[in-house]
């Protein structure tokens, strides 16, 4: 497991410990070497080295007793770099982890004890201060537990999506068994989507991925082709790609969320037995121009339309469509589809135009800003994924290992797998082994993928390296990899490997 990832309050103000269930400190933030000093920073330093002898409970019976998260502040006191003691209203949030207790012990400053005097005018302030104190606190416990579940959950997501992608991909249309692996891929696509939803909720920072210049033409073609694979023969499809499409900047997995949803209302609104049609084109403005309620000013866009022959949107309702938990669809709908795609279009500095007309269908069209380049078209054939490559996969679950090596074997590849980085850089010191693309979680145990990416790199130069990872991670932990966002298909696994093996991103 890496601490790193699951403690996440690098940067709390207050200090925090990640302590292991033996009572060993395994990371401690950065305000807490400076109120502990060195005594926290060792290699799992025991938590006694700070613990004062005037608590009423050692270490083990502490922790012993910590087996609820969110539990009520307790008062400790602890030995300070200066020599002196401290006191500290603390919160223990216990968490499993891989088959392990681990323990988030932060420290809260208990002020010095005022003179007695008269109770002063703001009381209540500070009694309220003091209940939000306690409330983020339990907040900070719940992102800690969310920040666990999200990145097993998605190990698992991976997992299942991978396999599932890979039979459907060797089953013929009429097999017997596909409608049901269509539902399975359906259902985890969704599970995935509900795991990175967990996962943006557990970031305490507003972070967003990479968004670097696209070819916009491939997420919607993948998209259709997901919905194809969902639907079967029951919907008829069009998709029209603009053959020399503008560039456009956009964070992929969240212009993919967009898209998506926009397609499952055209889907419903032709009820399993309609035409859904997809298009893309450039668009030049010299002039500022209006489309229904969006006003596009003058320059370059990129557009996708999306568009149904089904009901039709009622007018009266047309101009709500945007609204959160606005919806005329009975429930399990919350109304968030649309109000989603328009917050994800407009983070993007585009825009999100809507008509329809009463039994006439309606038409979507998401606008985003363009540059006036060519984007490359980085599609691949199911004859090109095929490689005689050697793959080295490391990852610390065997699950992942597994699919992995199904994956990369079905089309040819010589396949390698470590569950650890020492496993890794044994495999690929062997003077026999050339090892052509590694792998690797950047989240592991021990060894990080970082640092197995710089030691590997000692003994073979030129191995290409492709990074995975089922947490959010920042543009910072981004810079200078290749990377691919867990949970994937089998398809976006080979595609990547096969772009990173001839030398592109």
């Amino acid at each position: 497991m890496s601490a790193e990832i699951v403690f996440g309050l690098d940067s709390a103000a207050w200090p925090a410990l990640l302590v292991d269930a033996g009572g060993a400190i395994v990371l401690a933030n950065a305000s807490a070497s400076t109120v502990f000093g060195d005594a926290v920073n060792g290699k799992k330093a025991p938590l006694s080295t700070v613990w004062s002898s005037e608590n009423s409970q050692t270490v083990e019976q502490f922790f012993s007793h910590s087996e609820q998260p969110g539990a009520a502040m307790v008062p400790l006191k602890f030995r300070a770099a200066d020599g002196g003691t401290r006191e500290f209203s603390a919160s223990v949030c216990p968490f499993n982890r891989e088959g392990r207790k681990w323990f988030v012990l932060q420290l809260f400053a208990v002020p010095a004890p005022a003179p007695v005097q008269a109770p002063p005018a703001n009381t209540v302030e500070k009694d309220s201060n003091s209940e939000a104190l306690i409330h983020k606190q339990k907040l900070d416990c719940a992102l800690q537990l969310a920040r666990s579940v999200s990145l097993d959950f998605n190990n698992v997501l991976t997992s299942v999506l991978g396999h599932t992608s890979l039979l459907l991909s060797k089953a013929e249309p009429g097999h017997p068994w596909r409608r049901s692996l269509m539902e399975v891929e359906k259902s985890a696509a969704r599970a995935a989507e509900i795991s990175n939803e967990l996962g943006v909720f557990s970031q305490q920072e507003k972070q967003s991925r990479r968004v670097s210049a696209g070819n916009l033409n491939a997420v919607a073609a993948r998209c259709v082709d997901f919905f194809k694979n969902m639907h079967g023969d029951k919907v008829s499809w069009t998709l029209t790609l603009e053959k020399e499409l503008f560039v456009a900047r956009f964070d992929e997995a969240k212009m993919q969320q967009a898209l998506t949803k926009v397609l499952e209302n055209a889907v419903e609104a032709v009820n399993g037995n309609g035409q859904v049609r997809v298009l893309t084109r450039n668009i030049e403005l010299t002039a500022a121009a209006q489309d229904r309620n969006v006003k596009l000013a003058a320059g370059a866009y990129v557009c996708v339309e999306i568009s149904d022959n089904g009901t039709g949107i009622d007018p009266a309702n047309l101009s709500r469509v945007f609204e959160p938990f606005f919806t005329t669809k009975r429930p399990p709908h919350r109304g968030l589809g649309l109000a989603l795609v328009y917050g994800i279009v407009s983070n993007h500095r585009g825009s999100v135009a809507i008509s329809s007309e009463p039994g006439a269908g309606a038409a979507a069209r998401i606008y985003l800003p363009a540059e006036k380049t060519v984007a490359s078209q980085s599609s691949v054939s199911d004859a090109e994924l095929h490689g005689k490559e050697t793959i080295l996969v490391v990852d610390d679950e065997n699950m992942l290992l597994t699919m992995a090596e199904t994956i990369f074997g079905e089309f040819g590849y010589n396949v390698l797998t470590a569950g650890n980085g020492q496993k890794a850089l044994e495999l690929a010191s062997q003077d026999n082994i050339k090892v052509d693309l590694l792998v690797t979680d950047l989240v592991m145990p021990g060894m990080s993928g970082r640092e197995l990416i710089e030691r590997a790199r000692q003994h073979q130069p030129n191995m290409k390296i492709l990074c995975m990872s089922g947490c959010m991670l920042s543009p910072e932990q981004l810079v200078g990899v290749t990377y691919l966002q867990k949970p994937f298909t089998s398809r976006d696994l080979l595609t990547k490997a096969r772009h990173v093996l001839r030398g592109q991103n």
